[in-house]
């Protein structure tokens, strides 16, 4: 039996995704992988689960030296089925990633791989999710496995905070042009959505979403200011979602 960390990787852009492959050659050095994946890209996502239909999960023959699944759900049907039926526990580390496209600011409510992320803190066990801003699948992640390994390496041996996930993201630059690493707030940054109608053959309508993403919260202190001045960006990230600061205010309604 290993005495290293066991670390549980996967991802919402599918097995197959280069960003999930450079994760695992970055976090190898750290710990015992076991990566459980969706089959089929899942972006989009949330935390969605599996409720009206069956869930597969087959061994992988992508990784052969490694333990390697594929799951039919979604990101966090993935980590779901990896404790209860491939781990039978809880692994000592959860990494999500790493995502073609940033996950900043409000993007993490939509986002698979921070969802993953999410489930993983809801389990108290220490959970990141890496981006990188491109959303090329052949990008280039080596800036982005450094930020995996620099984060990995002075997180050893420190307590990881409780009830909480990671949310980093990488800009797409050389690693020598990243400049470091800065701990941030969400930006309230947004979508501004479109819908552009389109028709069959039939004449029947249907719709792609489309949409502008506005990034106007650019403050210092922001994960948008970080990635737009060469910074990797980390967002401490917490599930509940309790605006404490309104319970006074909306007990004056005397409800």
């Amino acid at each position: 039996m290993s005495n290293k960390p066991l670390i549980l990787i996967t991802n919402d852009d599918g097995i197959q995704a280069k960003g999930i492959r450079s994760l695992i050659e970055a976090a190898t050095a750290f710990g015992d992988v076991v990566i459980v994946a969706p089959d089929k890209p899942q972006s989009g996502m949330g935390h969605a689960i599996t409720v009206n239909n069956v869930l597969r999960l087959d061994k992988s023959p992508l990784f052969p030296d490694l333990e390697a699944y594929t799951c039919s759900g979604t990101p966090v049907d993935c980590v779901k089925l990896a404790i209860s039926e491939v781990i039978k526990g809880k692994p000592d580390l959860l990494l999500s990633g790493i995502n073609h496209g940033e996950n900043s600011a409000s993007n993490v409510l939509y986002s698979g791989t921070m969802s993953a992320a999410v489930e993983g803190a809801m389990e108290d066990i220490p959970s990141i999710g890496f981006s990188l801003l491109d959303f090329d699948p052949n990008a280039d992640f080596t800036g982005a496995k450094w930020a995996v390994k620099e984060i990995l390496s002075n997180m050893a041996n420190k307590e990881f905070p409780k009830s909480i996930c990671l949310n980093v993201n990488i800009p797409s630059i050389s690693t020598s042009e990243i400049k470091g690493i800065k701990i941030c707030r969400q930006a309230r940054a947004y979508w501004k959505d479109n819908f552009d109608k389109r028709y069959d053959q039939f004449g029947k309508p249907y719709y792609w979403l489309t949409g502008d993403f506005n990034r106007s919260d650019r403050s210092e202190d922001t994960d948008i200011w970080a990635l737009d001045n060469g910074y990797v960006s980390i967002v401490p990230t917490q599930f509940d979602m309790t605006a404490y600061h309104a319970i006074s205010q909306i007990n004056e309604w005397g409800l």
